[in-house]
């Protein structure tokens, strides 16, 4: 079941979220509900000015150093668009 939640934003603030949303392709009230949501399953609020990663993005990259430690799963250096397509066609 959907409810309303009426918060006070300012209105630069509101219309930057929705002009942002609707570039991504989502309405407002989806970002709203992730951000909700979010901070139910992490129960806390973070600001900064420096971007953070999610804990599933640590995770992954985790992995990828974990990968580049044991030299597993590496392409070799590619220095031209032509390499470079070459090697992806080839994959």
């Amino acid at each position: 079941m959907k409810t309303t939640i009426n918060i006070k934003a300012d209105r630069e603030v509101k219309e930057n979220a929705q002009k942002l949303a609707k570039e991504l392709g989502l309405p407002l009230s989806t970002i709203m509900n992730a951000y909700l949501k979010a901070f139910i399953r992490n129960r806390s609020v973070y600001f900064s000015k420096i971007p953070r990663m999610s804990p599933e993005l640590e995770t992954l990259l985790g992995s990828v150093e974990a990968d580049i430690k044991k030299k597993r799963n590496l392409s070799r250096a590619l220095h031209s668009y032509v390499e470079i397509s070459r090697y992806l066609d080839s994959v």
